[in-house]
């Protein structure tokens, strides 16, 4: 789940800019990252799918997770109905602060 080169300090930093935002959709949260990260949209309905891309793969990981997609400057994840938004906000959040702090 980790990635490479990543500090702690570095991804604290910039996970204080993930912005987690309830959508209408109840098992679907969109994530904005503050800034235009992805320049083409990609979309991952498996964690399977999901191998090659390195932020998809570590969200799928945590469990739970069914779909991700990400877009310019957001990524929504959509959750299984017995998962808690709870338990999933911060780790979510944690993921997309070691990949943009090593990624640019």
């Amino acid at each position: 789940m980790g990635f490479r080169g990543s500090s702690p300090l570095s991804a604290i930093l910039v996970s204080m800019s993930i912005q987690a935002h309830a959508t209408p959709n109840p098992n679907a949260m969109k994530f904005t990252l503050g800034e235009r990260r992805f320049a083409t949209p990609r979309s991952y309905a498996s964690q399977q799918a999901a191998e090659a891309d390195p932020l998809a793969a570590a969200l799928f990981a945590l469990g739970g997770v069914y779909n991700v997609f990400m877009v310019q400057d957001f990524v929504t994840v959509n959750k299984v109905p017995e998962s808690s938004w709870e338990t999933l906000v911060e780790p979510i959040q944690g993921c997309i602060a070691r990949y943009l702090a090593t990624t640019r």
